[in-house]
């Protein structure tokens, strides 16, 4: 084995251990631990699933919401930080859609609305077709996820007035390390 081939193995032996590497690296699955913001008590786990087909099953339940909907969202920055939850920043919209109902039209961080019941607790199960898990602009892993006080009216622009942010998470590579998607300073 010549030199260069010895240095061609060692680098493909190592590349999967390199954080941010994709190929196999690529996460098949992806989790958020809700946490309250402030003190409104609302705590839970999303997962993110990738399917053959190239979509994201997306399957929540959370607790501690008051009865009824309540806006959820992925946000643009997996940063949870401030005591209000905004520096997650805004909606994750990578391609300048309108916000609306979730789907291919909306922002790919549109999750629509969680229902919650008479105990506080809701769960949702959605497919999205425009994100990914991998390591490209329209992936999730390391962005925010928000949980908002109260309802996405799936129209309004830029947000559909779904008021403060109640609960926090940042979107997490199940099967490795993950690298928060930060706002540049």
């Amino acid at each position: 084995m010549t030199l260069p081939s010895k240095f061609l193995l060692l680098a493909l032996a190592l590349t999967p251990a390199l954080p941010g590497c994709s190929g196999d690296a690529d996460p098949e699955s992806a989790t958020a631990e809700l946490k309250a913001i402030a003190d409104s008590g609302v705590t839970g786990k999303t997962t993110f699933k990738a399917t053959a087909d190239g979509k994201v099953l997306v399957e929540a339940t959370i607790a501690g919401l008051t009865p009824g909907k309540h806006g959820f969202h992925v946000h643009e920055w997996g940063d949870c930080s401030a005591p209000d939850g905004t520096s997650a920043g805004g909606h994750f919209n990578p391609d300048s859609h309108e916000h609306g109902s979730p789907g291919v039209a909306a922002h790919p961080g549109d999750l629509g609305n969680l229902v919650a019941d008479a105990n506080g607790r809701a769960t949702l199960s959605l497919v999205l077709e425009q994100v990914t898990l991998d390591a490209g602009p329209l992936s999730l892993v390391g962005r925010g996820l928000i949980v908002h006080a109260d309802p996405d009216d799936l129209m309004s622009q830029p947000v559909g007035k779904a008021g403060a942010r109640i609960a926090c998470a940042v979107i997490t590579n199940d099967t490795g390390e993950t690298k928060p998607v930060l706002k540049a300073i």
